[in-house]
């Protein structure tokens, strides 16, 4: 939990990994993937305060102590989401797999949600491990990405006919929140696989899921701001966001979070750190402290205030993922009143 000025912000980091990219890890003959991936990795993180800043070493394969202490224990945050992404044609063991995650979460099980995942590409053997991985983790989400490369295959949509039928799978297992990697490419990954607009297909077609567009499209931003308005259930997952843009482009980051704040709204904006290549601290704070830079150029865009932070911080993902909050976290309206738990409620 973090505090500024009297306010308590519940914080939920929606999307950070547990990863394994050591030289040990590598797959024979894909070596110069799997070490350009982390490198890549590497080098956004350089985007951060200077003080953040890992040698490459320490940065390809966190430890738990590391990990508990950078989220939960200077983080800030109070509960954070595992979202898994393999890469098994470059890591043997994959590089965050929904294992690795949820050995963790077992550990520290009032701290962690596992998601997991899934690859259309994989078929009835990929179905299979998908449903061993929902009944035992129990998750409430799945991360896709894709621009992963399977085999001859360098990406997949999620409005492919395979896709559909696993999305159709992941309702029926109680799977309610999808959260796609459309942002940045990392190398060696192709731009193009990002793209957003098979989101808008799925979005549509599944109003029983809703879509969490991690890293907003990036560099993509008008056109998922220009989708994610008219879906409903498409949410802007802001992790790079605020990690790659907050501290280094500071007035590029006014304009992407005008954009989303106009067109998708405060209460469709969800927090992630994107640790390990961002701590949460830094991220949290500024967020808490940020404003516009005075300047005529951002007159037009909605304000954020501390009801509109706490919501990003973690209310909504709280909403999404059932996670009890505080009630000194809540929402203020009116002259310090408060939200009333629904619990409350159903006994008066």
């Amino acid at each position: 939990m973090y505090e500024k000025n009297g306010e308590k912000y519940f914080v939920v980091d929606s999307h950070m990994h547990y990863w394994d990219a050591s030289p040990e890890n590598w797959v024979q003959g894909a070596e110069q993937y799997a070490k350009g991936w982390i490198e890549c990795f590497h080098a956004y993180q350089s985007l951060g305060p200077a003080e953040t800043h890992q040698p490459l070493e320490e940065f390809q394969k966190v430890s738990e102590e590391q990990l508990m202490r950078e989220v939960f224990d200077e983080g800030h945050v109070d509960v954070a989401i595992f979202q898994s992404t393999y890469l098994r044609e470059w890591y043997k063991d994959g590089f965050n797999t929904s294992e690795r995650n949820g050995e963790l979460a077992t550990k520290h099980p009032e701290k962690f949600r596992v998601n997991t995942r899934f690859d259309p590409r994989d078929g009835d053997a990929g179905m299979r491990e998908f449903e061993a991985n929902v009944e035992r983790y129990q998750p409430m989400g799945a991360k896709l990405y894709t621009a992963e490369w399977n085999g001859d295959s360098r990406g997949f949509k999620l409005s492919d006919p395979e896709c559909y039928r696993f999305l159709e799978r992941a309702q029926e297992l109680g799977i309610k929140n999808i959260h796609v990697h459309k942002g940045p490419t990392i190398w060696p990954l192709d731009k193009d696989a990002f793209d957003v607009s098979d989101v808008d297909h799925a979005a549509t077609d599944f109003q029983g899921l809703n879509f969490i567009v991690e890293h907003v499209g990036l560099p993509r931003i008008e056109d998922f701001c220009f989708m994610a308005t008219q879906e409903p259930n498409v949410y802007a997952g802001l992790s790079v966001v605020l990690g790659g843009l907050m501290h280094a482009r500071p007035r590029f980051f006014a304009k992407v979070m005008g954009e989303l704040l106009f067109w998708v709204g405060e209460d469709k904006m969800t927090f992630g750190s994107d640790y390990n290549i961002w701590e949460p601290k830094w991220q949290v704070e500024g967020l808490v402290d940020w404003d516009y830079p005075d300047s005529a150029e951002y007159e037009d865009y909605p304000r954020l205030d501390t009801n509109g932070k706490k919501k990003i911080l973690g209310l909504n993902a709280a909403k999404l993922y059932d996670i009890p909050v505080p009630v000194e976290c809540e929402i203020r309206e009116g002259e310090g009143a408060q939200l009333v738990d629904e619990r409350e409620v159903a006994q008066a």
